[in-house]
């Protein structure tokens, strides 16, 4: 093992040997190299008369680039465009995202967590906490209406098992007694687990309750206290967009210094929540299981870094250019606002028009309060089938999920077309019949 990862290693024991043992063997082998990067970082302080070190090409005093690509980006400093960012991500924004966090979640006030990494989006964020935490064998634990590329990221490349619980009680309420009996299982036979909680959920749009929210966490706190370790991982990709009664906040905040056994771990991004899908900046952030462990945080920090540095070297830094634009923005909360009510308008006339009871021989509907999409439980036919027949006869596109789903994406469906996407929908149903 190399020195600098066995240094790493050692500042993390002595704060939480429980999170050493979290770690992947590639996580514990992971480090930050003292490099070319920090000989970098030490003559851009020093080198006042000539700095040959980093591997861009210059020009009057900045960086050199073309014209023709200025020309488009006239608004920004070539600085800030077209050099390479910071391993971990520009400063600034990764400082003014943590004060968002610190500003939309209340349940982060006076917790101890680490300054956010930027990623390269949250499939990135996904990818890199699969490498740190999960060997060949691992399980994870997650609900069964699920993101399907989570079994790209964790079993594929990683060999980690997923191990299903039902989303949704009889009743239509998170099933947390599911969740906790298969958090159970997997800490008697592992006596470790990874837990993935995406709220609002793709694909089923729903964000638990407060109460559902809380007996989540007693559950994680009480399989924990039985002597598992837990790595409880937040993708909070649409974070914000709750639209009824929901949790309003991640529950990042109430994971983070919960137990000296349960590690958070915070996805998010601007990529949903600042409607910049195409701009894939992200973050990852670190919460151990008490105040008090700068080192820990710090060595987590340096292995993702770490990561990093040995997969995509660093994040694309115009993007993140134009992000910390947007917060540093007057109008940034106002315009978010109003695409918030275009979200919520779009979510809650998909009820209204489910509700009616027009569509009940074909279809319900799964509970949705939140996020990007809702999902129809067909009742006659295959999802699969009903999904080509709409493209082919309707020219209308949905997503099949296993044989009685179909997901919707109400956000990009504009409100007023709402009505007609679903009557095409049953149309396709009693055509298949």
């Amino acid at each position: 093992m190399n020195p600098l990862a066995q240094e790493l290693n050692e500042l993390i024991a002595k704060d939480n040997p429980r999170v050493l043992e979290m770690l992947s063997d590639l996580g514990r082998n992971l480090f930050f190299p003292r490099g070319i990067l920090t000989q970098s970082a030490e003559a851009k302080e020093k080198a006042h008369k000539f700095n040959a070190t980093i591997g861009i090409a210059t020009e009057d005093g900045g960086p050199m680039y073309l014209q023709c690509i200025q020309d488009k980006l006239g608004a920004f400093d070539p600085k800030d465009i077209y050099p390479y960012a910071p391993p971990a991500g520009k400063p600034e924004l990764r400082k003014l995202w943590r004060e968002k966090m610190l500003r939309e979640n209340p349940s982060l006030q006076g917790r101890q967590f680490s300054n956010p990494v930027v990623t390269n989006a949250l499939t990135h964020g996904l990818a890199i906490v699969a490498d740190m935490f999960i060997d060949a064998g691992d399980h994870l634990v997650m609900p069964d209406m699920m993101w399907g590329n989570y079994n790209l990221t964790f079993s594929v490349r990683r060999g980690g098992v997923i191990r299903k619980y039902n989303t949704f009680t009889e009743t239509g309420g998170f099933d947390v007694a599911a969740f906790k009996s298969e958090l159970r299982k997997t800490a008697d036979e592992k006596g470790k687990a990874l837990v993935l909680l995406n709220f609002p959920n793709n694909p089923s749009g729903y964000t638990p309750t407060e109460a559902e929210g809380q007996a989540i966490v007693e559950a994680i706190v009480e399989v924990a206290e039985s002597g598992c370790n837990i790595i409880a991982v937040t993708d909070d990709a649409y974070f914000g967009l709750f639209y009824e009664d929901s949790l309003t906040e991640s529950l990042f905040g109430r994971l983070a210094n919960l137990h000296p056994r349960v590690l958070a771990v915070k996805l998010d991004g601007a990529t949903k929540e600042e409607y910049v899908w195409g701009f894939r900046t992200g973050f990852i952030t670190f919460a151990a299981g008490a105040s008090g462990q700068d080192d820990l945080l710090t060595a987590l920090e340096k292995k993702t870094m770490g990561i990093i540095r040995a997969t995509i070297s660093n994040c694309p830094h115009p993007s993140q250019t134009f992000v910390i634009e947007a917060l540093r923005s007057a109008d940034f909360l106002a315009q978010k606002a109003s695409k918030y009510q275009t979200m919520k308008g779009r979510a809650l006339k998909v009820k209204e028009v489910l509700d009616r009871g027009e569509y009940a021989d074909a279809f319900s509907y799964y509970p949705f309060n939140s996020g990007y999409f809702m999902c129809l439980k067909l009742k006659t036919v295959e999802a699969e089938k009903l999904r080509l027949h709409l493209l082919d006869k309707y020219g209308v596109g949905a997503i099949s999920i296993g044989s009685t789903d179909l997901r919707v994406a109400f956000s990009c469906i504009a409100e007023e077309d709402i009505p007609e996407l679903f009557s095409l929908i049953y149309q396709a149903v009693k055509d298949i019949e």
